[in-house]
């Protein structure tokens, strides 16, 4: 695989290093035939976003978080709706281009296309031999480019270094052993082993089946044993109900006769029952007329028994109403009695109401007056506070004047002082004009001290008369409160006498009340002197009503006289006849004849049962012996499918990773030692060698399958494993272990992808190795027969050795869309 051209359209990466949308980069142009290609320039220009792009794998390695479909995603690291990428790439003699486009606008989507050169010079979809044809699906895009250089995994670990790619010594057995058989062209028999696995697995689903039908015949074989053991008896059980049935046919027989006699005994007793039910006729009817006649003169007695409850009834009412409007009056006396019993008070406070109000109207002059007391102490204060404001003020103003005077006589008195007084120069001197000025400005300061005196002393008496008259307002508070306790007490008292001056009227009221009372109550008891309460017409309603009760009385004893003759004389007549036929003799024929048949039906069909069970005893030996033939195939089906089952597991087994290609890997360790120590001796000198390890031994001392990287050390004559050596010395062998994945790639398989990549591999090395470590890049380029190798470095001197360096910080400062700077 050998890039041609790249360009990167809406990456992150490159509008934020070099603030551009679109990115062409041009190899053929830029690097020539140049082997070794550095792309240089600043950190964060967008070289690793280049270099992870310039391979047609959907994947960006060094931004990728784990190995696989799931590590990375184009939509982190694209800025545009529509991002693309376009890639010309040369392989096995043929031009190729690939076209992904990023759409995140919205529904996110990607399109990924693989075209192939045609003679002609047009592009045409890459069609694989199955069939699969490049149709912008990333799937069938991955199967293509996989299908010309190989997994992606291979690629990216022995071709492309990206940052911070996992060494070499991290791989699990699985992954190494993965790597190694793609390495050695062991997919196909990877691939025969997945096969077997699965007709293994197929083996086991079709076993689980048919153990789970063998299982289900098992349960049926006992199901069926179990009932034929319960009808082994069923032949025997058959003959003893046969003679039961017999029996029970012979009682119903016998029962039946039985019930025939006693209906023929009943026939000859229906003439004397005839008679027997004319005179019970008769006798019912009697007793029915007896009832009837009876039951009228009850029903007359019960209505004059009712008439006269009513007439009580009316009388206990009127006697219960006259009680109840005794009791409701001698209520409404005693309230009246309540009310008349404050008139003493009333009148005494009708008499006593204004002088009350007068008093009351005295105590609340004393109030205001005290109030206005109060208000003129409240003003006295306000003034003493004024007088003390206006007091500070003035001395303040005062100690000001003073101190102005004190420097306009310190000022003056500098005329005796100063040494030009009296020469030609003291129309020159500025103190003397300041002294003559503050000369001028004395008698005004001395005017303001004695003006601010006399206001200091008036402030003094009018502070003094205001305190003569707050001492003589100063128990003005006191006076107040004394003044309105006193007024709300009379006012309390005038309230109370305008109460109860206000129930007169109420008393008068009472007072004819309790008179109308009176005379209501004197009326009821002189009504209630009778003894019964009760009217002239309810006496006659009540001697009418004792009269009726006598009469009907009279009339029942002799209804009832005649009822029993008549009675008497139809129970002589029915002793008299021959006695009634026993229906209970029929109806116990009756309940035999049933009981015979419930007993035959039932010995009926226990017999057909038992009939039945000797027939499905017969099937049930059918049955068994079917289930038994089926069992005895199914068990020699298992066996064979179990034998099968072994012999696939064994050759998934086989073709696995541990079988044939842990082999084949066996083999192929020391080649690849051998040409990593190759470029070790001829990069870094004979310190180290490299053995790889396939076989490990457990705590124990047992072999185990296992991948493991011993480096023996040539100074100090020690192996250990490479984890175990410094940062520095573990990229040097793992380079050297990559490229030589690389070099066996490219020798034995017949896979070279043209072109190796590195990114920043040489951190952690010092200058000398890191000077080392491109001519390591040069020897496998040689050995391997690879075209180029792009790779990135942030050590100048490494950079300067390229063949040809991009230098990406042109692009950054350049007029023009895109410049780059080529060094050969």
């Amino acid at each position: 695989m050998y890039p041609l051209s790249l360009t990167l359209k809406g990456f992150r990466g490159i509008r934020d290093g070099l603030g551009m949308d679109v990115l062409t980069l041009d190899l053929e142009r830029l690097a020539g035939d140049a082997e070794l290609v550095a792309l240089a320039g600043a950190n964060g220009r967008g070289k690793s976003t280049l270099l992870d792009n310039l391979h047609p794998f959907l994947t960006m390695p060094s931004r990728a978080s784990a190995a696989g479909a799931g590590g990375f995603s184009y939509y982190d690291h694209v800025c545009l709706p529509e991002a693309e990428k376009d890639l010309l790439w040369l392989h096995a003699g043929r031009r190729y281009r690939s076209q992904v486009v990023i759409r995140s606008n919205g529904r996110r989507a990607t399109d990924a296309f693989l075209f192939e050169a045609a003679d002609e010079g047009r592009w045409r979809p890459v069609q694989l031999p199955d069939g699969t044809v490049s149709d912008g699906k990333t799937g069938t895009y991955v199967r293509c480019v996989e299908h010309l250089l190989g997994s992606a995994e291979t690629f990216f670990t022995s071709a492309f270094s990206a940052q911070g790619k996992r060494q070499l010594s991290s791989y699990q057995n699985g992954e190494i052993k993965t790597l190694l058989a793609d390495l050695l062209g062991q997919e196909e028999i990877r691939n025969e082993g997945k096969k077997a696995g699965q007709v293994a697995d197929l083996l086991k689903a079709g076993l689980a089946s048919v153990r789970q039908q063998q299982a289900t015949l098992d349960e049926q074989i006992g199901r069926l044993d179990g009932e034929w053991q319960r009808l082994e008896e069923a032949p025997m059980r058959m003959a003893e109900l046969a003679g039961i049935l017999k029996a029970a046919q012979s009682t119903l027989e016998a029962a039946r006769e039985r019930l025939a006699q006693q209906r023929a005994a009943r026939e000859q007793a229906r003439g004397t029952e005839t008679v027997r039910g004319r005179m019970s006729s008769e006798r019912a009817v009697l007793i029915r007329s007896g009832k009837e006649a009876i039951e009228a003169i009850a029903t007359q007695k019960k209505s004059q028994q009712q008439r006269l409850e009513r007439l009580e009834q009316r009388v206990a009412t009127r006697r219960t109403q006259r009680a109840s409007r005794m009791q409701a009056l001698a209520r409404q006396r005693q309230q009246c009695d309540a009310v008349l019993a404050h008139e003493v008070g009333v009148s005494r406070s009708i008499h006593r109401l204004a002088v009350a109000e007068a008093v009351a109207a005295a105590h609340g002059e004393r109030v205001r007056a005290a109030r206005e007391q109060v208000q003129a102490l409240a003003r006295c204060d306000n003034a003493l506070e004024a007088a003390g404001v206006r007091a500070q003020t003035i001395e303040r103003e005062a100690g000001q004047a003073a101190l102005r005077a004190e420097d306009l006589a310190r000022r003056f008195g500098l005329t005796r002082e100063v040494p030009c007084a009296g020469t030609g120069l003291q129309g020159q001197c500025k103190l003397l004009g300041d002294a003559r000025e503050a000369q001028a400005l004395m008698p005004s300061a001395q005017g303001a001290i004695r003006r601010l005196a006399d206001d200091r002393a008036a402030t003094r008496r009018q502070e003094e008369a205001l305190t003569a008259q707050r001492r003589a307002l100063e128990h003005g508070p006191q006076a107040l409160a004394w003044a309105e306790w006193r007024e709300s007490v009379a006012r309390g008292r005038t309230e109370q006498y305008g109460r109860l001056a206000e129930r007169a009227g109420e008393l008068r009221q009472a007072r004819l009340r309790r008179e109308e009372i009176e005379g209501e109550l004197a009326g009821l008891q002189v009504g209630g002197e009778s003894a019964k309460d009760e009217t002239p017409e309810e006496i006659a309603e009540r001697s009418d009503i004792a009269q009726i009760l006598e009469a009907l009385a009279a009339q029942q004893t002799q209804q009832a006289k005649h009822y029993r003759q008549s009675l008497d004389r139809l129970d002589i007549a029915l002793a008299a006849l021959p006695p009634a036929f026993d229906e209970q003799r029929l109806e116990a024929a009756q309940r035999a004849v049933v009981d015979a048949q419930a007993t035959a039906a039932e010995a009926e069909r226990a017999h057909l049962q038992a009939v039945r069970d000797v027939e499905a005893r017969s099937a049930l030996d059918r049955q068994l012996r079917e289930r038994r033939c089926e069992r005895q195939q199914l068990a020699a089906h298992t066996a064979r499918v179990e034998a099968q089952l072994g012999s696939w597991n064994l050759l998934a087994k086989c073709l696995s990773n541990d079988g044939v290609i842990a082999l084949a890997i066996d083999d192929a360790g020391p080649a690849l030692a051998g040409l990593a120590n190759d470029l070790l001796l001829a990069c870094y000198g004979p310190r180290f060698t490299v053995s790889l390890l396939t076989q490990l031994e457990t705590r124990k001392g047992e072999q185990r399958e296992g991948f493991a990287i011993e480096v023996h050390d040539g100074e100090s004559g020690q192996s250990k494993r490479v984890e175990q050596m410094s940062g520095g010395e573990r990229v040097w062998v793992n380079e050297c272990l990559v490229r030589a994945v690389a070099l066996y790639l490219a020798q034995n398989s017949g896979r070279c992808y043209g072109t190796l990549f590195s990114d920043e591999a040489d951190g952690a090395l010092d200058p000398a190795r890191k000077r080392m470590f491109m001519g390591m890049k040069r020897e496998v380029l040689r050995l391997g027969g690879y075209v180029r190798e792009i790779f990135i470095s942030q050590t100048p001197e490494l950079t300067a050795l390229a063949d040809a360096v991009i230098d990406l910080d042109g692009i950054a400062t350049a007029a023009v869309p895109w410049a780059a700077k080529v060094t050969e």
